[in-house]
């Protein structure tokens, strides 16, 4: 699924959304990230997409929300910005478009 320019979203977990582990890839770099219940983010990893080495990586007892590793690493501003773009899409999918047009009255 694509949701932003260079970005692209994949969630690896088809089955309950209780507690789905989420990839979200932005200007080569992959952040791996939980959602947990369906309304919160716990962010795992990064890792760079070329060769998969690890950027960041966090302990699995203390794994930070988004607002912490935006605090935490805010030079990866625009990375945050993709997942939280794929937590909404998540969240909430995008109704799609069956090309019904308003009529003026």
């Amino acid at each position: 699924m694509r949701v932003a320019k260079d970005a692209s979203y994949i969630r690896d977990n088809q089955g309950s959304a209780m507690d789905d582990v989420c990839r979200t890839e932005f200007d080569g770099l992959r952040v791996t990230w939980h959602l947990i219940q369906n309304r919160l983010i716990s962010i795992v990893a990064v890792h760079d997409t070329s060769d998969a080495s690890p950027v960041l990586s966090f302990d699995p007892a203390a794994y930070p929300d988004l607002v912490q590793a935006r605090e935490l690493h805010p030079g990866l501003t625009k990375l945050w910005d993709a997942v939280r773009r794929d937590f909404w899409t998540t969240l909430i999918p995008p109704c799609p478009n069956k090309g019904r047009q308003w009529q003026r009255s």
